[in-house]
Formats: C-alpha cells, structure tokens, sequence
C-alpha cells in the first residue's frame, strides 16, 4: 500500500447515510449504471450514478439506505450530474453496496 493519508485527510472525507428514494436505467452510460435518487436527510436529496446493474434490480434499490461521499465537486457522466459517489465493494465486475446493518437517521455521519 504506497498512499498513505494522514488521519486529517480522511476527516476531510464526508461519509453519510441515505436512502435510494428513485432509480432510473442510465443507457447513455458508458457501462451499464443506475441513476440515484438518495435522501440525505436535513442534507437533501442528492442524485449518483452507480454501476451495480449486475447485482441489483431497480425495484430493490427503493428505500435501501447506503454509504456516500458527499463532499465530493459534481460531475458530469454524459448528461446527467453526479452529486455523490456511493460506495460499494468491488468484486470482479460487481459492486457490492455498502450500507448499515439496522436502519440508521438519512444523513447520519460515518466514521
């Protein structure tokens, strides 16, 4: 492991719980993506797109809470904006999404 970050670069990293409130087929994405809709809470609604097609259908995405940065600048994946990046394990071509075990507060911080 070459890149060492100081424990005041990983509080930089805003890590928060949502809820998938909407998913949507994103079929202008270079790989096959989701477009989501996540609850953030007192935060607000923030949309991410998220290659987790092969492991996940849409239906089960709805009111799933997940693990986010959110403090991450937005960006531009074809024409739609990425507000966050929600974090998952990476298996060969699948995504395993992170989430709490027991339903927590949308918003609440991780650490």
């Amino acid at each position: 492991m070459n890149n060492t970050i100081t424990f005041e670069d990983f509080t930089k990293v805003d890590l928060r719980l949502g809820t998938i409130i909407d998913v949507n087929d994103f079929p202008e994405a270079r790989d096959p993506a989701y477009q989501l809709t996540i609850d953030f809470g007192a935060l607000g609604i923030k949309k991410s797109s998220a290659q987790i097609t092969t492991l996940y259908k849409k239906e089960d995405l709805i009111d799933k809470q997940i693990i986010a940065v959110i403090n991450f600048p937005k960006k531009q994946i074809a024409k739609f904006m990425s507000e966050c990046l929600v974090l998952g394990a990476v298996n060969g071509k699948d995504v395993i999404l992170l989430n709490p075990e027991n339903k927590v507060k949308n918003g609440s911080t991780v650490s």
